[in-house]
């Protein structure tokens, strides 16, 4: 079986609590979706907003060639008809292949939330899907709070499918719109409905689909229960972006059809695309792309015990329950306090280092002692092989502290004004004690300057490179402004982009050794 994967993350995904898509968003990850391979796009639901009706004025520009755009709304209004019904017709003026129309399933939404009748209900079902079909759309029957309305009262729940399915609905899509069914529950129910749906005998080539939400934890689980049951169609969103917890993600969905139930859902070329694609909604969204997520996340294939990378070392699938190339993703290992040897010489042979035994117990106690006073080694793999580099026999680092003056003071007319004065002793074919002293913006930016001041003339390959970013972290808040600070600094040279970290209880002395070991790691790897 392949099943075919509807993404609803222009909707659904919009919907999140700090996610905003400008409408060249939604476009951009429209066409990611259809390059990596997704069966349907949800587009937006047309006439809502300017934004969405932009989009689907816009949908043309796209030029899909894998992918079938959907349009979403609901059914009809209660005691009217779709000719004369605006929302049924801004649906139609979308022009998509697909139409989705959502529909209540569950008595307590049929009475309460529309205020109708259980009859007109099944009435607004049939009209709607019946006038998009003779539109020669394929239509999509999203049964809301099916789960839910089926443990409420299982025969008008059926009934809700039996309306849409005799209208010639294509697929019957079953929402936990709550997201709070259990996995046994969906499995259970899913088979029941699809067994007592086709004991009727009626002749239809409608098919099964599932939309899960995430509000327990269990999305992704209740998803593929539904396909174990028979559903052929699963609904989600990129990165599992939705409202409230959000929706089943389509990322470990894919992952797990493809790598541990056999489905066709995608080739293996598309695979190896999945964290690719995940990064780039995260990106495009505005998002930070969690590093835990599975499959994809920059932190799912990580080993930082000493034990698990001894293991991977020898077999590497002792510690990874598949290889992260078919999905695109790669192996890490961690250097921290919890490292053993193993992990030193990993991280050395990565650098293209070769370094002894001796040298690698020198190296892993110093990250142990560091790591005890507040240095974190895991996202800073510049200092890391520095040092490795250093530990090395016959290493000459190019340039060497003697000292460093910054003065920050309050002058009346300029504001504040920081200056700094550095003395290293430079080791280039020879040995310079070099002085000098430059004004910053601020403390950092002045040792920065006057750092590359006193290097510039002997090292001329430093002009490219610049400081991207610089972040600040106290360690010990309980000791107010004497707590231990921890700066680490993004380096960026071209396209190369490389970590530093730094430590100490005076803010000034940590930045400066993550600017220093910034460019003695530009001048020596």
């Amino acid at each position: 079986m392949a099943i075919k994967l509807y993404d609803t993350t222009l909707r659904d995904g919009a919907q999140a609590e700090g996610i905003n898509l400008s409408v060249e968003d939604k476009l951009r990850i429209a066409r990611r979706l259809d390059q990596f391979g997704v069966h349907y796009i949800e587009g937006g639901w047309p006439g809502s907003n300017p934004k969405d009706a932009e989009f689907f004025a816009r949908a043309g520009e796209l030029g899909l060639k894998h992918a079938r755009l959907a349009a979403f709304g609901s059914t009809r209004k209660a005691k009217a008809n779709c000719e004369h019904d605006a929302q049924i017709q801004m649906l139609l003026d979308a022009h998509t292949p697909v139409v989705t129309l959502v529909a209540k399933t569950s008595t307590l939404h049929v009475k309460h939330v529309l205020e109708t009748t259980l009859d007109e209900n099944l009435h607004m079902i049939r009209d709607s899907v019946a006038w998009f079909k003779t539109h020669n759309r394929e239509v999509m029957h999203d049964a809301e709070h099916y789960f839910d309305g089926f443990k409420l009262d299982k025969d008008y729940a059926l009934a809700t499918l039996r309306a849409a399915r005799d209208a010639g609905a294509d697929w019957l899509v079953l929402c936990d719109t709550n997201g709070g069914t259990m996995p046994w529950e969906v499995a259970e129910i899913t088979r029941v409905t699809i067994s007592e749906l086709q004991a009727d005998g009626v002749s239809s080539s409608a098919r099964f689909g599932i939309h899960t939400h995430n509000d327990a934890g269990l999305a992704v689980a209740n998803a593929l229960e539904a396909v174990r049951a028979g559903c052929e169609q699963v609904q989600g969103t990129i990165n599992g972006y939705g409202e409230r917890v959000g929706n089943c993600d389509l990322i470990p969905t894919i992952a797990n059809l493809k790598l541990k139930m056999g489905d066709a859902c995608v080739s293996d070329e598309q695979l190896r695309g999945l964290t690719d694609l995940s990064r780039y909604v995260a990106e495009v969204a505005n998002q930070a792309h969690n590093i835990r997520a599975p499959y994809t996340g920059q932190a799912a294939f990580a080993h930082k015990g000493g034990i698990h990378v001894a293991a991977i070392l020898k077999v590497e699938e002792s510690y990874q329950h598949i290889d992260p190339a078919r999905v695109g993703n790669s192996k890490r290992v961690l250097v921290s306090e919890l490292s053993g040897r193993g992990n030193i010489h990993y991280k050395a042979r990565e650098f293209g280092l070769d370094i002894d035994k001796e040298e690698a117990r020198k190296v892993l106690q110093q990250i142990k002692d560091l790591e005890k006073r507040g240095f974190y080694f895991e996202g800073a793999e510049a200092s890391v092989e520095l040092m490795l580099r250093r530990a090395r026999k016959g290493y000459v680092p190019p340039f060497e502290l003697i000292d460093f003056l910054v003065v920050v003071e309050n002058r009346q007319g300029r504001g504040l004004l920081a200056e700094a004065n550095v003395k290293i002793r430079v080791r280039n074919g020879g040995e310079e004690v070099v002085h000098t002293a430059a004004e910053g913006d601020g403390p950092v930016n002045a040792l920065d300057r006057a750092l590359r001041k006193a290097l510039l003339p002997h090292y001329p390959q430093l002009v490219d490179v610049r400081l991207a970013d610089y972040k600040v972290r106290i360690l010990d808040s309980d000791s107010a402004t004497a707590a231990t600070t921890r700066v680490t600094i993004d380096t960026r040279c071209g396209t190369r982009t490389w970590t530093t970290v730094g430590c100490s209880a005076n803010i000034v002395d940590a930045s400066w050794q993550a600017l220093a070991d910034s460019l003695e790691y530009a001048l020596t790897a």
